[in-house]
Order: C-alpha cells, then sequence, then structure tokens
C-alpha cells in the first residue's frame, strides 16, 4: 500500500481526498500556495508545506515545487485530484520517472487519451462509436474548409489538447468556418501552447452522458454508471445527476459495455471517465475520455456505495478491483449542485471575499464537500467553486425535492454564490421533466432574462 501521499491540489477536492487517506491509515501531506496558508485542506494534512506564490504558475502548478516537496516529505505517491495538473501527462512521466506513484493512468496512455486526434483513432479501431469528423490534425483553414465539406455542416472545430470549452468553435455555414478556426485556434495557443486543431460534425442538442470506470494493472475494467451532465453553461457542468432518466435499460447497458470496451482500447489503469453525447435518436458517440477524478464523481459514490478516491488509492498500489461488474447495481438517484463564488445576475462575475458565516445542510440523503468556513477568504487565484452539495433519494423526484430544501437551507455570506439561481434551476419545469439538453441553460436564462 501507498504509506504517505502528497496532494498536489487544494479545495474541497484535497480535502476529500485527506479524509479517504485517514480512513485507509495513509499519511498525508498537503502542499498550499502563500494565498491558501489557511485553507483547510492545509490544516487538515499530517505535513503541509508551502510550494509558491498565489498564482497557480507558481504553486500548484509548479512541477519542480511540487517534486521537491514529494522528496523533501519523503511521500511515495503523488493524487493530482482534478484540474491543475491531474492531466498533464508530463507531470506524471516526471513521477515515473522520480519512482513515485502517480494515481492515475501511465504518462502514454494520459497523453494519448489526452490528444483528441488520437483518442478518436483509437476508439475508431476498437469498433466504438465517433462522431463522423477528420482523421488527421489540422493546422491551416484551407484544409479545415476541405474536411468540413466532406464532413458536412453544422461543424465543431476543437482543439487537440483542448478541455473546458477551450479551443471551440461552431460553424453552422461556410461562411462561419475561417472564423471560427482562426478563434479556436487562437484560444489553443494562448491555454495549451499547441495550434493543433481537428473536426467533428455538430451534434445539435444532445444530451451529455458520462461513464465512470474502474480499472486495475491486471486488466480487469468495471463500470460504475452513468452520469448525466447537459446542465452546463460555456462547456461547464452546473448539475449532474446518475443515473440518467433517459436511458432505458438497454440503452444504459448498451453504453456501459462500450465505456469498459473504450478503457479496455486505451489500455486504461486506474478511474477514469468515457464521456459520449447521446442525440436525439437515441444514438450515442465517443467524445473524449477524463484521464482523473471528476468534480461529479460523488453522484456516483452515491447510487453505488463506493469510494472511488479509496480505489483510485487500492489500484494504485497495485491491487486488483475489488469488485466485479456483477457487483455494481445503482440504487436510487443522486444529483449534484456546484455552488460557486459568482453572481449570475452579473455575467456570472466572479466574487472573491471573506465568508462572514456559513450553515451547510445536512439530514438524511444530503451531503455537502467543501473547504470553506466563516472567517476563510475565497481569493481571485483559483476556480470559483467552493462547494458541492450532493443528494440521494430512492428516485428522481425524491432526489429533486432534497435538493430543493437543502438549497433553501445553505446561508454563505460575505459573498455573492450561484445558490439562488441553481434553486431556480431545480424548480424550473423543464428541469424536473428531465426532458432538457445541453442547450438548457442558455435557453433558461433567456426565459429568465439572465445574459
Amino acid at each position: 500500500m501507498i504509506h504517505k501521499l502528497l496532494i498536489a491540489n487544494r479545495g474541497e477536492i484535497a480535502v476529500r481526498i485527506i479524509r479517504a487517506c485517514r480512513e485507509m491509515g495513509i499519511a498525508t501531506v498537503a502542499v498550499y500556495s502563500t494565498a491558501d496558508k489557511d485553507a483547510l485542506h492545509a490544516q487538515l494534512a499530517d505535513e503541509a508545506i508551502c510550494i509558491g506564490d498565489a498564482r497557480s504558475t507558481d504553486s500548484y502548478l509548479n512541477m519542480e515545487s511540487i517534486m521537491s516537496a514529494a522528496v523533501v516529505t519523503g511521500a511515495d505517491a503523488i493524487h493530482p485530484g482534478f484540474g491543475f495538473l491531474s492531466e498533464n501527462a508530463k507531470f506524471a512521466a516526471l513521477c515515473e520517472t522520480c519512482n513515485i506513484t502517480f494515481v492515475g493512468p501511465s504518462s502514454t496512455v494520459m497523453r494519448n487519451m489526452g490528444n483528441k486526434s488520437i483518442a478518436r483513432r483509437t476508439m475508431t479501431d476498437a469498433g466504438v462509436p465517433v462522431i463522423p469528423g477528420s482523421k488527421e490534425e489540422i493546422f491551416e483553414v484551407e484544409r479545415c474548409r476541405e474536411l468540413a465539406d466532406e464532413i458536412g455542416y453544422p461543424v465543431i472545430i476543437k482543439a487537440a489538447l483542448g478541455g473546458g470549452g477551450k479551443g471551440m468553435r461552431v460553424a453552422y455555414a461556410p461562411e462561419e468556418l475561417d472564423n471560427a478556426f482562426r478563434t479556436a485556434q487562437r484560444e489553443s495557443e494562448m491555454a495549451f501552447s499547441d495550434n493543433t486543431m481537428y473536426l467533428e460534425h455538430f451534434v445539435e442538442k444532445p444530451r451529455h452522458i458520462e461513464v465512470q470506470i474502474l480499472a486495475d494493472k491486471f486488466g480487469n475494467v468495471i463500470s460504475l454508471g452513468e452520469r448525466d451532465c447537459s446542465v452546463q453553461r460555456n462547456h461547464q457542468k452546473m448539475i449532474e445527476e446518475s443515473p440518467s432518466c433517459v436511458l432505458d435499460d438497454t440503452l444504459r447497458k448498451q453504453i456501459w459495455e462500450t465505456a469498459v470496451k473504450a478503457a479496455k482500447a486505451a489500455e486504461y489503469e486506474n478511474a477514469g471517465t468515457i464521456e459520449f453525447l447521446l442525440d436525439k435518436n437515441k444514438k450515442f458517440y465517443f467524445m473524449e475520455m477524463n484521464t482523473r477524478i471528476q468534480v461529479e464523481h460523488p453522484v456516483t459514490e452515491e447510487v453505488t456505495g463506493i469510494d472511488l478516491i479509496k480505489e483510485q488509492l487500492r489500484i494504485a498500489s497495485g491491487k486488483p478491483l475489488a469488485y466485479s461488474q456483477e457487483d455494481i447495481q445503482l440504487s436510487g438517484c443522486a444529483m449534484e449542485c456546484r455552488i460557486n463564488a459568482e453572481n449570475p445576475e452579473q455575467n456570472f462575475r466572479p466574487c472573491p471575499g471573506l465568508i462572514t458565516g456559513v450553515y451547510l445542510p445536512g439530514g438524511n440523503g444530503v451531503r455537502v464537500d467543501s473547504a470553506v468556513y466563516a472567517g476563510y477568504e475565497i481569493t481571485p487565484y483559483y476556480d470559483s467553486m467552493i462547494a458541492k452539495l450532493i443528494v440521494h433519494g430512492k428516485d428522481r423526484k425524491d432526489a429533486l425535492n432534497k435538493m430543493r430544501s437543502a438549497l433553501g437551507e445553505v446561508i454563505i455570506e460575505g459573498i455573492d454564490t450561484n445558490i439562488d439561481y441553481q434553486y431556480s434551476i431545480i424548480n424550473d419545469e423543464v428541469f424536473q421533466s428531465g426532458q432538457f439538453d445541453i442547450d438548457f441553460i442558455e435557453e433558461f436564462n433567456q426565459r429568465h432574462g439572465i445574459k
């Protein structure tokens, strides 16, 4: 087993990992920036070490500082959480070189799945359905124009190394393509220092369905069910639920089996997510693979009863999966709302500041993953998510009622949050019906006069 784990992250995911380690008897090392000297994760870990200034490039993205902290403290493993260096193949390779266990897949697999062009080819060769698109990397707008004519409009231009909605633009007609390509490519160069693009047919108004998988070193792969992540703004997820209310048993079995096939084709190891788009005809297509733990992993934990962080650590320690596919049965419905320090009425403007008071709900089937407390200051340097509110009910209606009640109890004073906005979504008739797609938030905002 891992003896001492360094958590190369901050906030609620760092706290979540520390708690799992406590229960497993694993010592923990927290790293923190100067802005996070009073952060909860730095207080809860067995050891804490400052790795740089407030900017993430000087701290949580500083590979040398993180590796130095691991060596100095004697950590034999590193968990990257999500965001920051979690999908950075160079960092995973550095861990391998330094003989420090990286809690995640190998650097080679991460590199291949992080490159969307390679990932598409891998899935195509394995017989996994992919959205019609380019089979080659694209660097010039002229070649993009030729391929778009072959694939058929509308098309979406994507950064090959992209993620989080960056480096993506849709062209509905040929006259829109040049500007869309150049804009997406500029964004890719700024965000990922790479100008490699690829092209796909744009699936209009799909559902975003992702499947959680676990894979060990011995070739065993299982699916832990799907999550519906269709409620998103600017490609950033806001509300996630499991199971999806639009999948019947036959389609659910197909998409689970396809996710397992995809993970095996990638020679994957540890926890990962296979993401699909589901079109209006109930056909699903591979979109990408996330080679890390997801923000929304708690909804899967609630419906399966499996602690995904503990499973990650066991797999990284070389142990075989403790579960077979037959062991996985979804129970009830779970839902997660992301609570952000932002003002939806002012174009979702981030709202850093001092939290003067906090009340978080509890009770049967209610869970809050957070690292905030009264007296904690939200800084402007990092992501605005400050908490995740998760509920578990016997069915979707019960989960909706619990989420409505729980959101109504949350109090976070001193800063603006999106709590009222999330409450409005939960009470929206379209959301309650389950008949929505990834355009839901845009349409919701238009109905409510939110820009």
